[in-house]
């Protein structure tokens, strides 16, 4: 029996689909081309957003999803009340130890030496409130020196005070007038501003 050509067309036919019905691409066909880009953008924006995330937990900023703060790698510090007699550490005393009365060092004594002057001449004149209160320890120790009475007390005063004469009526005057009196000579009042600049003004006088 000699198979005729329509025979073996359909035979080739039968053998061509029975093989692709064997083939695995057949139960699997390939992937789309888009369809495997959009998988690889979707994992991209996945991991973007995974790095966001975690940067914002590590900077402290707040979530938007409760609204609550992240964690934060800086500590976080409590303001607390310092102690009574001591101050704070954010307001420390660095160049309060003398007044500097915006004036050099050899300026500023030389005013605060007029200002012990005149206080004891006339026992009371009217200056900033700032000066006063840095010349009122000066005008105690002249005193306290007058009180004293001996002869280094009244060389230091000499070598403090402008007016010798004076000098000489304080070491008369102050063991009568503050024999029973141990400290505070002096009081500090204080006044209405000084017009133009509107400067603290006060009153010092003996006590």
């Amino acid at each position: 029996f000699q198979p005729t050509n329509n025979n073996k067309s359909t035979c080739s036919k039968q053998r061509k689909e029975l093989y692709i019905s064997l083939s695995p691409s057949h139960h699997h066909p390939p992937a789309p081309l888009h369809t495997t880009t959009n998988k690889y953008s979707m994992m991209r924006v996945l991991a973007l957003l995974s790095l966001l995330i975690a940067g914002a937990s590590a900077f402290g900023v707040t979530s938007s999803f409760n609204g609550a703060a992240l964690s934060t790698c800086q500590p976080q510090y409590v303001a607390t009340r310092a102690p009574a007699g001591r101050s704070d550490l954010s307001m420390m005393r660095h160049r309060k130890k003398v007044a500097r009365l915006g004036r050099p060092a050899d300026q500023r004594k030389a005013l605060l030496r007029a200002l012990t002057t005149e206080v004891i001449r006339h026992g009371r004149i009217k200056t900033t409130l700032v000066r006063a209160r840095a010349v009122r320890k000066h005008v105690d120790h002249m005193i306290t020196l007058g009180k004293r009475g001996d002869l280094h007390a009244r060389r230091q005063a000499l070598g403090w005070m402008y007016d010798k004469d004076l000098v000489h009526s304080l070491f008369e005057a102050a063991p009568d007038r503050y024999g029973e009196r141990e400290g505070g000579y002096t009081r500090v009042l204080r006044t209405m501003p000084r017009q133009g600049d509107n400067a603290k003004m006060a009153i010092i006088e003996l006590v």
